[in-house]
């Protein structure tokens, strides 16, 4: 098991004093944290890698239409 040092703020400190109620401890809190950024990572490409599927598909994105859409759903 590795051991890590990380210098925070006061602001991440309070962050991580928030998650850690949460969580029981600081370890497990960080753990966590870098368990839900690494999910995002991956649903992050995950939706780049369908939006150059759909792409290649469907041609390129229209930059007037996503202006259209954002407005249309509040994005």
């Amino acid at each position: 098991m590795a051991t890590i040092t990380v210098r925070l703020d006061n602001d991440d400190e309070k962050l991580l004093d928030e998650i850690t109620a949460i969580y029981g401890s600081r370890s497990t809190a960080i753990r966590e944290a870098i368990r839900a950024l690494s999910g995002q990572v991956e649903r992050d490409r995950a939706i780049d890698e369908a939006l150059a599927a759909w792409e290649a598909e469907a041609g390129p994105v229209d930059e007037n239409e996503v202006a259209a859409m954002i407005e249309r759903y509040d994005l």
